[in-house]
């Protein structure tokens, strides 16, 4: 569609240059009018049949409106539509951490729908994953952002009116930067910095000057959560025992020293504080006291950043956001998107804990919130997965309350892609012996790709239950999905996963049972299977590597090839040590002989609970290093 743009256009032009092939338009002085007018209130945006107008306050809401105007456009000719942000800043923060460090064309394609979306943050959350001057080693072959690709991300985020916020680790979650040699005097444990030592903060002047110069902002997220084992290590070869709580104090004051140098405004999550006044050391503890020496201590300028993605309940909200509103600091919140749990985005949790979040932050003024999108354990499930739940942050950016129709049109138009294909995803974990939504995020499709079909460390977790029809089932769903090329290899891929799953997820136990029974037709049945099963296999990971370099880079990917490789290495010699049992070449298949036990470490799992997301416990119970 042609547009002629008119009226208050200066800042948005290259914006909407880069969006014009997603939104199917050209500006032309032929183009249909549209008057773009900038003002302080509401979104309001209309036609009346001859003429189009949008009315916008910042960058980022023209851009939403002008989306809402084309959605709009295409039904109606006449039209008025009014929107009051609930934000003033909303967004997302992704993961460049866990093996997967998107490219920047990834990153570039992720802002462009972001600005339809109406979503004006981004951050790309860097532990050791730029690259800092002096410090070669780190980030080495980790595929770390150079500060050229730093500066291209913020330069298109700049024109589609995104705040690109550098995103960083100054305390703790550091153990791939601090592995190396160059380190040694810079640890404290092997995943925490050295509190008090001159060096440390030399190291942290680098990589605060790295990571925020590339970026126009002045605000910087330095991280400093779940520093559990603070002051525990080589701390206390330095230094006499001592509180966290002053160790904690200590750390924040020198690295706002550093923020303030080079004219930054920190923020940083909360967890800590809350954790240190709980007598059960819970962050979620509603009964935790965070002294007022101790609060009074935290630098004005910082802002606290309350996480949260595990509660359905609003009122808890409600009263953990009182509790960090008491402390008289700046307060961000960020929820999530759960694409971190397994291998497929759990929506049903998502949604339930969006809602409630979200909705107690609108009651409380809240003023800035962002959806956390984290790849634990190997960055499995792929971020653009996601994109529904980022799509209902969006939503409830700009409505009290978010209807689900809405939602759906608006999914559809700002990303072209199907609301009820990418909820299907959720039911790669949503499976019998699963409670409804999945809220208590269990991982089964997890543990059943990757574990072993002798060993079955998982079989007795599922026994009895029919993991095998549900997979059937979901393929055949999965296969009728006519999704927007776009997002295609996201659905070969899982199309994919539930076929290998309709034959891996029950295979273990029906290899015991045949053996138990001297079944030799079941056990000739389960080596046809397996060799059928390894080419299955090599066929999901070849989709895997498709969609994973759509977007990402290459480093990181060999986790997932060694992942894929040691299941059809392993389903190799299950075929071989079966054979040789049934040729006699051994009398007792030890593997086989063992007793079966319900794997309960390193949580204990209640009911309707099927857990299992670390990848070293899924495959042995033997020492996987070390």
């Amino acid at each position: 569609m042609r547009i002629h743009f008119s009226g208050d256009m200066e800042e948005l032009h290259e914006g909407i240059t880069l969006l014009e092939e997603i939104l199917q338009i050209s500006s032309h002085s032929s183009g249909f009018p549209i008057e773009v007018k900038q003002r302080q209130g509401p979104i309001e945006l209309g036609c009346d049949e001859t003429k189009g107008y949008i009315f916008y306050d910042k960058k980022t809401h023209f851009f939403r409106a002008l989306g809402k105007w084309l959605e709009a456009f295409q039904t109606e000719e006449s039209f008025h539509l009014v929107e009051t942000p609930q934000f003033e800043k909303n967004g997302a923060m992704i993961d460049a951490s866990r093996n997967a460090v998107p490219t920047v064309e990834g990153v570039k394609m992720l802002l462009r729908r972001m600005a339809v979306m109406g979503l004006n943050v981004l951050m790309v959350y860097t532990e050791d994953t730029f690259s800092v001057k002096d410090f070669p080693y780190f980030g080495y072959m980790r595929g770390k952002y150079t500060q050229q690709e730093l500066c291209a991300m913020d330069d298109v985020a700049f024109c589609l009116g995104i705040e690109m916020v550098p995103c960083i680790q100054t305390l703790a979650h550091l153990t791939e930067a601090l592995k190396w040699n160059y380190a040694e005097e810079l640890r404290d444990t092997e995943d925490i910095l050295l509190v008090g030592s001159e060096k440390t903060y030399q190291f942290l002047d680098a990589l605060i000057e790295s990571a925020s110069s590339p970026f126009r902002t002045n605000r910087i997220h330095i991280g400093m959560d779940e520093a559990h084992q603070l002051g525990r290590g080589n701390y206390l070869e330095h230094n006499p025992y001592t509180d966290t709580f002053s160790i904690m104090k200590e750390h924040v004051n020198q690295v706002t020293e550093i923020t303030d140098k080079y004219g930054l405004e920190p923020m940083y999550w909360s967890d800590m504080y809350f954790k240190l006044g709980s007598k059960e050391q819970n962050y979620y503890d509603l009964n935790s006291v965070v002294p007022k020496e101790i609060a009074s201590e935290i630098p004005n300028q910082a802002s606290l950043v309350y996480w949260d993605y595990y509660h359905s309940d609003k009122d808890f909200y409600r009263q953990f956001i009182k509790k960090h509103q008491d402390l008289k600091r700046g307060l961000i919140f960020a929820g999530g998107v759960w694409t971190w749990n397994g291998i497929a985005p759990n929506y049903g949790k998502t949604f339930s804990t969006t809602e409630a979040a979200l909705s107690a932050c609108k009651e409380a003024g809240v003023k800035e919130v962002f959806a956390t999108f984290w790849g634990d354990n190997g960055a499995e499930t792929p971020t653009f997965s996601g994109l529904l739940g980022l799509q209902l942050y969006a939503e409830h950016g700009y409505q009290q309350e978010v209807d689900e129709e809405v939602l759906r049109k608006r999914f559809a138009f700002c990303t072209g892609g199907n609301m009820d294909d990418f909820l299907l995803l959720s039911q790669f974990d949503e499976t019998p012996g699963v409670g409804e939504n999945n809220l208590e995020t269990s991982q089964p499709s997890k543990f059943m790709l990757w574990q072993d079909p002798l060993l079955g460390l998982f079989d007795e977790n599922i026994k009895g239950l029919p993991m095998a029809k549900h997979y059937t089932t979901l393929y055949e769903k999965l296969k009728q999905v006519q999704q927007a090329t776009l997002w295609q290899p996201i659905f070969t891929y899982y199309t994919q996963l539930a076929n290998v799953l309709s034959t891996k997820s029950e295979l273990g136990i029906k290899i015991k049972q045949a053996y138990e029974e001297k079944n030799i037709t079941k056990i000739h049945h389960a080596i046809d299977d397996m060799t059928q099963l390894k080419r299955e296999v090599d066929t999901l990971r070849t989709f895997h590597r498709e969609m994973w370099f759509w977007t990402n880079k290459a480093f990181g990917w060999e986790v997932l090839d060694i992942r894929y490789g040691g299941v059809i290495v392993r389903l190799e010699s299950s075929i071989h040590r079966l054979k040789q049992w049934l040729d006699g070449e051994v009398e007792t298949l030890e593997e086989l002989h063992e007793e079966r036990l319900y794997h309960d470490a390193p949580f204990s799992m209640p009911d309707r609970q099927l857990g299992g997301n670390k990848y070293h416990r899924i495959v042995t119970a033997s020492p996987f290093s070390g």
